[in-house]
């Protein structure tokens, strides 16, 4: 079986490692000249969604299937960590934070903490004075609620160094990279090709150019690009991985100080004119929250922004869209978290060892719905 991978990010260098271990010959296609990096910031000059996300890992899954992908993700980041030394998963836990005059937040963090804990997540719900004591480095002033998720993590140097490990890996089970290649997808009615060859089976995992990528095809996905942002602070943090969701921030340790993260632009962008730095409100923005909720008043020493993609209903679009092609997309900005579940699931999905994630069919809507871009990390 013949099978192309578009796209070499975290999903795409799984999805072909796994097909390659399943006896698949697999070639796989990215636009950027390498595959990773062990960099603790991205470069200009890369601009894959994996090397520019935060590293967070962090899941809150509310049904059976996030549980399960959710599990499995940190399970496969645990394995690899353990077996690479340029790849490190930090456990850390993650405090969740909600203003005491914030009532439908905290309504909200305590249904979705249920609904987790139901699925076997460990987590649970807190008064921030009894978590004080736990977490020094946290100023609790003015919360109402807090919940602490304990099975957490953050990956270093960064996101670029697990696509690294996974791209030698794939090397290593057979994979054929091809880098620097900017990849054209048809499908002629007798199958998937990728720049005119025909493949048994092709697979993109093109993040928020997965729609430039298909539209030779005639395929339209619901499906919008949106910029989020992060930036690296010099700041001697060893505290929690937090989410402040008043002031919609998330930070965490990083190996230069602190990272700090969201600066979602809620509105659709365009993959190949976007802005790669980070917008001054942004940075003045999270630094302020982090100012307010640790000792730390530091600058930003660098500040970016990625490429998020954003569904109608918050779930990805994973499985087959056309007869032997399929696509990974529409993370919400958790695409990184779930790469190595969802690598996984996509590439038994092609060699016929498991059934089509239900819940993430891309065709189970009617059409191409119109709808706005959310933050991924709301309540």
């Amino acid at each position: 079986m013949r099978v192309a991978v578009v796209g070499g990010g975290a999903v795409g260098v799984t999805a072909a490692h796994d097909l390659a271990q399943g006896s698949a010959d697999v070639r796989l296609y990215e636009r950027d000249e390498e595959l990773g990096d062990d960099r603790t910031r991205p470069r200009d000059r890369v601009e894959g969604s994996s090397h520019r996300a935060a590293g967070v890992l962090a899941p809150r899954p509310t049904d059976a299937v996030g549980a399960e992908i959710a599990s499995r993700a940190l399970d496969r980041f645990e394995w690899l960590s353990e077996r690479d030394h340029r790849f490190s998963v930090e456990p850390t836990p993650q405090v969740t934070l909600v203003g005491a005059d914030a009532a439908d937040k905290q309504a909200a963090l305590r249904e979705t903490v249920a609904a987790a804990r139901e699925h076997g997540v460990d987590v649970a719900c807190h008064d921030p004075a009894a978590i004080a004591d736990r977490f020094p480095a946290l100023d609790f002033a003015g919360v109402g609620l807090a919940a602490v998720t304990e099975r957490a993590a953050y990956a270093t140097p960064g996101p670029g160094a697990y696509v690294a490990a996974m791209a030698d890996r794939a090397r290593d089970a057979g994979v054929d990279c091809w880098t620097g290649v900017e990849a054209s997808i048809s499908h002629r009615g007798d199958g998937p090709r990728v720049d005119g060859e025909r493949f048994d089976a092709v697979v993109v995992a093109g993040g928020g150019w997965t729609t430039r990528l298909l539209a030779p095809t005639g395929i339209r996905l619901p499906l919008k690009p949106y910029r989020v942002q992060a930036l690296v602070a010099g700041a001697d943090y060893e505290g929690p991985m937090v989410h402040d969701a008043d002031a919609g921030v998330y930070f965490r340790p990083h190996p230069a100080g602190l990272l700090a993260g969201d600066g979602t632009v809620p509105e659709e962008c365009d993959p190949d004119g976007w802005e790669p730095d980070g917008d001054d409100w942004f940075v003045d923005g999270a630094l302020d929250a982090v100012a307010n909720r640790t000792a730390h008043d530091a600058g930003a020493d660098a500040a970016w922004a990625g490429i998020a993609t954003a569904t109608p209903d918050g779930e990805p679009l994973l499985g087959e869209v056309e007869s032997d092609l399929y696509v990974a997309t529409g993370w919400h900005g958790h695409g990184f978290l779930r790469a190595p579940a969802t690598g996984e699931a996509l590439a038994e999905q092609v060699l016929g060892e498991r059934d089509a994630i239900e819940e993430y069919a891309p065709g189970r809507f009617e059409g191409v719905p119109e709808f706005a871009v959310e933050e991924g990390m709301s309540l």
